[in-house]
Parts: structure tokens; sequence; C-alpha cells
């Protein structure tokens, strides 16, 4: 019992300060986002680019739409890391972007797949940890009780959005093994995708600097041409940096394609 209390009143002080130093960094990142306003908007490409655009051609008959983390603690209000992604996946309209996309891949009959994020009580006792995955395990961020019983799962962080529910839970769209860390390399996504014979992939999900952009590097170098949706995808933002910023700027350098939700739609109807 001493233990457990412990570890509790450890996560909600560390929950506390980390939600205190993100509502300081969003109130200084939104100055800095008005003071800019009059000018430019941060997230526009450059007016005079240095390299090509990608250009990529979807071809709906070897595509899939690839939705990572869809899940209530990234993109929630309810959810443990909003008070850190709630601002980005706001701006950005994420949720009602995600929804459109799942609506339109699956009117076009394309093969739709999650890269879900879970972690299991023997997860927390990893030995070697990075900054995030501190975070992640502290607040119990996508906690589930095991791999094969779903008690607590329902409604809880590491469950999808209900707005997603008839989408991803409809029979036909692949729920893959969960990844880890940030990329796909420990799940069965890249396996998936291959034995139905795709291609190239339609990128949108969380957090768009961490496992997005991971996720893109990944399959890009098994081959893979790859598109991310730009208004389909957040990031927290830190006194560290603006994740979403960061990921935009490689996705500048690296996707075959830079997409919107409203462009992808389109491809995807016509």
């Amino acid at each position: 019992m001493h233990d457990d209390h412990c570890c509790n009143s450890q996560r909600r002080s560390f929950l506390k300060t980390f939600a205190g130093v993100a509502a300081a960094s969003a109130v200084t990142v939104a100055g800095a986002s008005t003071a800019q306003a009059a000018t430019m908007d941060a997230y526009a490409d450059p007016a005079n680019p240095a390299l090509e655009k990608g250009n990529m051609k979807l071809d709906p008959s070897r595509a899939a739409l690839v939705v990572i983390d869809p899940q209530i603690d990234f993109m929630s209000p309810a959810g443990r890391a909003w008070p850190v992604v709630g601002e980005s996946v706001t701006e950005h309209n994420v949720v009602p972007n995600l929804s459109r996309l799942f609506q339109a891949a699956k009117a076009a009959g394309i093969v739709v797949a999650i890269s879900p994020h879970h972690y299991y009580p023997w997860d927390h006792d990893w030995k070697i940890q990075g900054p995030l995955e501190v975070f992640q395990h502290q607040v119990g961020i996508f906690d589930r009780k095991g791999p094969y019983t779903l008690d607590g799962f329902r409604g809880s962080g590491a469950d999808f959005l209900p707005e997603f529910k008839q989408y991803i839970e409809d029979g036909k769209t692949i729920i893959c093994s969960p990844h880890k860390l940030y990329g796909p390399q420990a799940n069965d996504l890249p396996f998936q995708l291959r034995k139905q014979r795709v291609d190239q992939i339609i990128l949108a999900g969380m957090l768009a600097n961490m496992c997005v952009e991971s996720h893109l590097r990944e399959f890009l170098e098994l081959g893979f041409e790859v598109a991310v949706v730009r208004d389909a995808v957040a990031a927290p933002k830190l006194p560290e940096g603006d994740g979403y910023l960061a990921a935009l700027i490689n996705f500048r350098y690296m996707a075959n394609g830079l997409w919107t939700t409203e462009e992808t739609v389109g491809m995807l109807r016509s």
C-alpha cells in the first residue's frame, strides 16, 4: 500500500507540474502566433521553396489510409495528454478532418489500417526511457491491463475516439498490434499492408513529430510512397518547441506528398 501511495503521489505531482508548464507554453506560443498573424502564417509553405514538392499521384487500387493513435488520450479533452496537445488538435481540426478521411476512404473502398499505441503493466518496468516515454508512463497514457483482456478498456484513454468507432470497428479495418515507441518497427503494420499489395500510404494521426514522422521515415525506407495529411495531424506545444512545426518542416523535406484533407478527399472521390 505504501508503494502504491507513493507512486500515485508522484504521478499526480508530475502531471500537475507538466500541465502547468504546458499551460505556460500555450500562452507563450499563442502570444507569439498573435504577433506574427499580421504578417504570416507560421505553418504556411515558404513563398520561394528551394525543393520541388512531392509529386505522388494517388492510385486507390494500391493505396491505404493509415491512422496512428486515434485514441482518447491524444484526441479528446478527457485524454491525459490533452493539456499539451489540445491546442494543436483543435487549431488543425484534426478530429473532424480524420472523420472525413475515414468516410472517404471507406467510400472509395481502399484499405484502412490503424496503428494503435498500448502499454501493458510490464511496459512500466522499462529500464531505458526517453523524456516522452517517462511522461506517458508517469500519467498512464494508453494503459491497458493486458493484451488478452478488454477489462477496463472501453471508454479509457487507450480506447478509440467514439467519433471513429463506426469506421474502425466495422470488421474490415485492420487494427494492428501496438507500436511501443514511435515507429511501426515493433508491430505488424508493414506486414499487413504488404499482404494487401499496398505500396501507397495516406498517413494521418498523432503525434506529428513523433509517431507520424517515425512511421513516415520507416515506410520510406521500406520503399512505400507516402503522403501526409497536414491538417489531420497534431503535436505537443512545449517550451522545447512546437512539435507540429518541427514535423511540418521535415514533411516538406521527405514526404512524397503533403496534402490537406480537402485535397485528399477530392482524390479519393475522383
